[in-house]
Formats: structure tokens, C-alpha cells, sequence
């Protein structure tokens, strides 16, 4: 190949990364927005008496900010093959996605109360018993 055929699939990669890193934060700016507008977020949360309206919202949120999470690593991911991939930017880019891959489990247990690999909790209202018949 030509170096100006390599130069333009470098352009390619380097703005669809760039792309990938803007949808990402559309995304999560976008979700931050919307909640606060759609549930009117101080008022939301501020409902003490109502369970669950904090957690509601909370992993809402959190949904959104792990797609977001997710889309970034897959930017960093575009962005080292493409161009030089030398072992320290493999290796940065292992540690970028180590690192976010911590944040998304660590904000999915705080979303949803367990483990990825773990079986989701029953909530105490389903454990009532069933009475023979």
C-alpha cells in the first residue's frame, strides 16, 4: 500500500474513535439531561416518604454511564490497532481498558447489588410462601 492510502485509513480510524469517544459522552450528557428533565431530578429524589425513588434514578443513570464506559473503551480499542501498535501502547491500552472495566463492575454493583458473574438477589417480596392447596 501507498503511505497516502495509510495516511487516509489512519484519518478513518482516528475519526471514528474520535466519533465513538463523542457518542459516549452525547450519551451520558444526554441521559443526565434527560432524567433530570424527565423525572425532574432534585424534586425525584428529594421524595423521601417513596421508596425506592433514589435507586430508581441512580440506576437509571448508571445505565447510561456504563454504555457510555463502554463505548470509550471501544474508541481506545479503534485507536491503538489502527495505528501503532507497539507493545506499551497495547499495554496502555490494557490498562485503560483494566481500569474501566473496574468502574463498570464497580458501578454495576452499585446499580444492581451484585456481582456481573453473581445470580441476581430475589427481592424479599417474592420469598413469600406459597400455601398448598
Amino acid at each position: 500500500m501507498s503511505a497516502h492510502v495509510i495516511e487516509i485509513f489512519h484519518l478513518i480510524a482516528d475519526l471514528s474513535a474520535l466519533g465513538i469517544e463523542m457518542l459516549a459522552v452525547a450519551l451520558i450528557v444526554a441521559a443526565v439531561i434527560i432524567l433530570t428533565i424527565q423525572q425532574g431530578a432534585i424534586r425525584h429524589i428529594l421524595q423521601i416518604g417513596k421508596p425506592g425513588v433514589y435507586d430508581e434514578y441512580k440506576h437509571q443513570l448508571g445505565k447510561a454511564l456504563l454504555l457510555g464506559l463502554e463505548l470509550m473503551v471501544a474508541a481506545d480499542v479503534v485507536r491503538t490497532v489502527t495505528f501503532d501498535p507497539t507493545l506499551a501502547n497495547v499495554a496502555v491500552l490494557g490498562l485503560l481498558v483494566l481500569v474501566r472495566t473496574f468502574l463498570s463492575w464497580a458501578m454495576s454493583v452499585e446499580i444492581e447489588g451484585h456481582w456481573p458473574w453473581q445470580a441476581r438477589p430475589i427481592p424479599a417480596a417474592d420469598k413469600t410462601p406459597t400455601k398448598p392447596e
